[in-house]
């Protein structure tokens, strides 16, 4: 079976209304396919899709697709229809899900809802989604350290469909007041004696987390300890458990929304099914401040047009010299925000990335300024001009890297988002500076090159 065109194969099954074959497609097809296919799809047929599914098989189509396109297709149907799928899914996804939308759209889906399962989804929108508490699972298994082996086995064994929904990879042993007391491993109780109280065989004190843990530091605890899950507590009180493999899922999204954010797409997400006012104003939203920032460099070459118009040649080394500048700063950012995502770096380390990325733009800069000084003299036959832009490259690549490295984390200091204002910040300077550096430098040995 061809590919190529998923949406081909799923608008013939929505057709013939084909529920048995539309599953079919589906399992075939496999997620990305699926994204892919409904991402084509007209929003009637989209909307008849899940009404052939039902609302189980819905709910599991949603949590295989990415969060923002299922949120896309979700404000298409009615409060009730949208409820109704959300309910079928585990918390977690459905307050990811919710988070996607407006808060009015949110809010009305949940009115619909069960309350005690709306109230839940509303506690874990309370958290930040890039925390401990916006990514764990509030369904656990936990006893309390008055049970025995026995009694803990029995419920186990009792309840087992139910537990099989929680994905258990531990037991919780607390109080009466819910605070986390201790861990049980399913080896333990397999071979503790079964008058023995839990309390005898969980492992006490157990590592766990706060619920509003930041990314970066959850997962500085994930490879600091080879667990699949840690629970999460709050105030000492066990509300959850984040697993190994939420915590990536919840790296990746990030990853790909800093890239979208260093490239000037506001908030850090866009999906070409929204609609066209929203991408375009989202990227409008950076391009119009770059129009400004790029007025400001501009307005440098301003200041020595006379010195360009004596020496035409001059012109040839100004993009040159700005955008090699650029993109050694731009590999300055990358490396900070990549090292702020994984904690290795914090903004407090300022001066110590200043120090490494001095060193880096030292040694490149002197690299690139001879490389580019040897094409002018070259070119030219003229040794000063060589000079000139090659010292003008080597200053500008300097600047720009130290910039590029220490940009990230001065931003992150003082509350702005880095992967979106750096990139601006840096081209507007590296440009300034070397537009500057180069033109001043010209000027003072005119005579060398008239």
């Amino acid at each position: 079976m061809s590919f190529d065109k998923p949406w081909e194969l799923l608008r013939s099954a929505i057709e013939l209304r084909d529920r048995e074959a539309l599953e079919s497609v589906l399992h075939d097809i496999g997620p990305m396919e699926t994204a892919r296919g409904i991402s084509r799809l007209e929003p009637l047929a989209q909307t008849e899709l899940f009404s052939i599914l039902g609302y189980q098989n819905a709910a599991d189509l949603l949590t295989e697709i990415p969060e923002l396109q299922a949120a896309e297709l979700i404000e298409e149907l009615s409060a009730a229809q949208a409820a109704a799928i959300v309910d079928e899914m585990p918390a977690d996804k459905q307050a990811d899900l919710l988070a996607e939308l407006a808060e009015e759209d949110a809010e009305a889906i949940l009115t619909e809802m069960p309350s005690a399962d709306a109230d839940e989804v509303r506690r874990l929108l309370e958290y930040p989604p890039d925390s401990a508490g916006g990514m764990m699972l509030p369904e656990f298994v936990a006893f309390s350290a008055t049970r025995s082996v026995a009694d803990v086995l029995d419920d186990l064994r009792g309840r087992g469909d139910e537990y099989s929904d929680y994905e258990v990879q531990y037991a919780y042993v607390i109080d009466a007041g819910g605070h986390l007391l201790g861990v049980l491993r399913v080896r333990d109780l397999i071979f503790a004696r079964r008058d023995a109280a839990v309390t005898e065989i969980m492992l006490a004190d157990p590592i766990s987390v706060e619920v509003r843990l930041p990314l970066a530091d959850l997962r500085d605890v994930f490879e600091q300890h080879s667990y699949l899950g840690v629970p999460v507590t709050e105030d000492g009180v066990l509300v959850g458990v984040v697993h190994r493999d939420q915590l990536d899922d919840a790296i990746d999204r990030e990853s790909g929304r800093t890239l979208l954010r260093m490239t000037g797409i506001a908030g850090g997400e866009e999906l070409r099914s929204m609609p066209l006012r929203t991408r375009a104003g989202r990227r409008l939203s950076w391009l119009s401040i770059n129009v400004v920032l790029n007025l400001l460099a501009a307005s440098v070459i301003a200041m020595y047009q006379d010195i360009l118009a004596e020496v035409i040649v001059l012109a040839v080394f100004l993009p040159i010299i700005s955008d090699m500048s650029g993109c050694s700063g731009n590999q300055a950012v990358a490396v900070s925000m990549r090292e702020l995502t994984l904690g290795i770096v914090k903004p407090r380390d300022l001066l110590h990335v200043l120090r490494k990325e001095v060193s880096v733009g030292l040694v490149n800069g002197a690299a690139l300024g001879l490389l580019i000084a040897s094409a002018a003299f070259i070119w030219q036959q003229n040794p000063v001009l060589g000079l000139i832009v090659g010292g003008a490259l080597a200053i500008n690549t300097l600047i720009a890297v130290a910039l590029g490295g220490i940009l990230p984390l001065a931003l992150r200091l003082v509350g702005y988002d880095p992967a979106l204002a750096s990139g601006p910040i840096l081209t507007t300077v590296t440009d300034m500076c070397g537009f500057f550096v180069l033109l001043n430098i010209a000027s003072s040995l005119r005579a060398y090159l008239v």
